[in-house]
């Protein structure tokens, strides 16, 4: 499902229109898949009626075209004009199929709400795209008018918004107080960036899509590189496992982390690493944090770092650049800590120093040291999350530091300290920050959060379509991290890799919502085990 802007709708239109694919037909195309969609999903209803709320513009058009399908089929169909639209045809249409208007001289506000009482499904086809807040006179008055009667309503009606719920800002996401909260929203085309930022988001409901006529030969289509991850193109990310593999099949993860006082993030990252596919993990910790984790992880592999108060130290560096030689993805982050010395281990990975030479005891002539060149590493894909984005911000030149292609995971907070942007700033524009970012440094980005934004350097973004508190819990970030890196280490590419993980990361915090039964009762343990069944949905 592609995400566009308003104004990239509009150039869709246009140049379908000046192509042969006019307005009137988008909009015939658009209000009978609307129609099929509600009658597949609602068709229980179709002797308690469907009620649309008809605006004077194409949404209004949209509605009347699929009220009158829907009637065509059997349908018990209404529709409440909030403004006369003439001798339209699309009315003329809707009456000789047997659809009972209401509105203007045929009752106002009064018999609008006594048929909220008499019929089992409501369209709101009021508002568009091309709205103006605040919303004033009839259109603001009907409304909170419908808002405070379903309010009220022992058993309302489903609500379905056509294209976006009447109010709402589908670029901005601002939303009128008198917007009625959709059960579900048939989008057309394709689906609108406002509606995944709040506070529109919590009008929307489910969203599906309705098509308006053949679009992928269009440019202003083609040119859209955003889009909405669905779980068929998880599945296909994921990488096959054949049946004569081995562990080397899928790979390994490195996973440099932990500290003194945060020793679990260590074991989450890895466990989800494996959880992802991966053929084996190796974790690369401070001595303290292995003898915390080493009994409750027998299927992870050591790599002890010299520690400095309990935190990865600068002298660490060296030690786990000798042992990437076989990792093919290198995790940094998950519970490091800010301290200076770890700080000085990322910029030294990240720039390695050739090792100091010592002469050979009891001789006296001089040893030279190997070259820069010679004491480089070459780093593997690379994820970094959590307190290792803090510390990289301190790190002059950092973006350019950093293995092509690398995945950033950092949430507003960390987003904010690696930008210098205010968190309101970032939440306001989420995608355009992220893309914005993502260009500048040449790397993915994973903007974390409700509605997770994954944005490549070259200019492709992907959208999680999910927004739940269960993953509002520390530690939940470290399993993303792992799931992350153990794609990453199966081949798969950064931006897929990064736009999957999120995916499953995401459905995984919805499947343990679902079997703790409480959001707010949800550990990041819970979303790594429910990473099991987030795989087996999309395999």
């Amino acid at each position: 499902m592609k995400l566009v802007t308003l104004s990239e709708m509009l150039a869709i239109e246009k140049e379908a229109d000046a192509s042969g694919l006019t307005y009137d037909q988008m909009m015939q195309n658009a209000g009978t898949n609307l129609a099929k969609i509600i009658a597949q999903e609602f068709g229980y209803l179709a002797e308690e009626g469907a009620l649309g709320l008809v605006g004077k513009g194409n949404n209004g058009g949209d509605t009347l075209v699929a009220l009158t399908w829907l009637a065509d089929q059997g349908w018990k169909a209404s529709a409440y004009l909030l403004a006369e639209r003439g001798k339209d045809p699309l009315v003329e249409a809707f009456q000789q199929a047997g659809g009972e208007l209401l509105g203007g001289k045929r009752g106002g506000i009064p018999a609008l709400l006594a048929q909220l009482d008499d019929h089992a499904l409501l369209l709101d086809g009021v508002l568009g795209t091309g709205i103006k807040l605040p919303l004033r006179g009839n259109i603001a008055k009907t409304l909170q008018a419908v808002k405070e009667h379903l309010a009220d309503m022992d058993a309302p009606p489903i609500v379905v918004a056509v294209d976006c719920p009447s109010g709402v800002n589908c670029d901005t996401g601002e939303a009128a107080a008198e917007t009625l909260a959709a059960d579900l929203t048939i989008t057309m085309a394709a689906a609108k960036t406002g509606l995944y930022q709040f506070p529109a988001a919590q009008f929307v409901g489910e969203l599906q899509l309705a098509g308006i006529g053949p679009l992928d030969d269009l440019q202003a289509w083609q040119r859209v590189k955003r889009f909405v991850v669905e779980e068929n193109q998880v599945g296909e990310t994921l990488p096959p496992r054949p049946l004569d593999a081995h562990k080397g099949t899928f790979g390994t993860v490195m996973v440099a982390a932990g500290s003194v006082n945060f020793t679990g993030a260590a074991m989450l990252a890895g466990k989800a690493a494996y959880r992802a596919g991966a053929g084996l993990v190796t974790l690369a910790v401070p001595g303290g944090v292995y003898r915390v984790l080493a009994g409750h992880f027998p299927e992870a592999t050591w790599l002890l770092l010299p520690e400095e108060l309990g935190v990865i130290s600068e002298d660490a560096a060296q030690i786990l650049a000798k042992n990437l030689k076989r990792s093919t993805a290198l995790l940094l982050g998950p519970g490091f800590g800010l301290e200076e010395t770890t700080r000085d281990f990322l910029a030294r990975l990240l720039s390695p120093q050739p090792e100091k030479a010592h002469a050979p005891i009891g001789f006296v002539k001089d040893v030279q040291p190997p070259s820069a060149e010679e004491g480089r590493v070459d780093l593997p894909p690379l994820v970094v999350d959590a307190d290792g984005l803090k510390l990289l911000a301190q790190i002059p030149d950092w973006a350019s530091r950093l293995p092509e292609n690398s995945i950033l995971t950092p949430h507003p907070g960390e987003m904010a300290v690696l930008t210098g942007l205010e968190k309101d700033e970032i939440q306001a524009a989420r995608v355009d920050v992220a893309e914005r970012f993502a260009k500048k440094w040449g790397h993915v980005v994973v903007l974390k959060g409700a509605f997770t934004v994954v944005a490549s350097p070259e200019g492709r973004t992907a959208l999680v379509p999910v927004a739940t508190p269960a993953l509002a819990r520390a530690g939940t970030g470290d399993v993303l991290a792992g799931v992350i890196a153990g794609l990453r280490a199966q081949g798969v590419a950064a931006f897929e890799a990064a736009f999957a993980g999120a995916w499953l990361h995401a459905r995984a915090g919805l499947l343990a919502e679902d079997f703790v039964g409480s959001a707010a009762a949800v550990l990041a343990g819970d979303v790594l085990e429910a990473l099991a069944e987030a795989m087996e949905e999309v395999e």
